[in-house]
């Protein structure tokens, strides 16, 4: 599959290609020689708020199916968008993409590395 994910800790292996961070907020006490990825595009990842929001800092935690619409809404600015498209071409010509987010994301099925990568999927059609 041409968009994988991970965390941002987890093991690299040579088919990850482009490891790309895609969280708002970088990992703390991670020196820049230590990182495991290629870039980090933050305006990729969810908004601080929403972020708040979905793990219960502000309020009751915000339930999946109220979080992935709003991180949807927040994936039509014009950088994310001009980003998504360029991540589509990159794998539209064959190159794999793997989106690396918090360590704290143990869930792929509700992480936004995982909605991401269907826009990205969806964007080289």
């Amino acid at each position: 599959m041409p968009v994988r994910g991970k965390r941002w800790n987890d093991p690299s292996d040579k088919g990850d290609g482009f490891r790309l961070l895609v969280c708002r907020i970088r990992p703390r006490g991670v020196a820049r020689a230590a990182e495991t990825w290629d870039d980090w595009w933050p305006d990729l990842g969810p908004s601080r708020e929403l972020l708040a929001a979905f793990h219960g800092k502000t309020g009751p935690a915000l339930a999946w199916d109220e979080y992935e619409p709003r991180y949807l809404e927040e994936m039509r600015t014009p950088a994310a968008l001009w980003r998504i498209r360029a991540l589509a071409a990159r794998v539209a010509d064959g190159e794999t993409i793997t989106l690396l987010c918090s360590s704290a994301c143990t869930d792929p099925a509700r992480c936004h590395r995982t909605v991401l990568a269907r826009l990205i999927e969806r964007g080289r059609r």
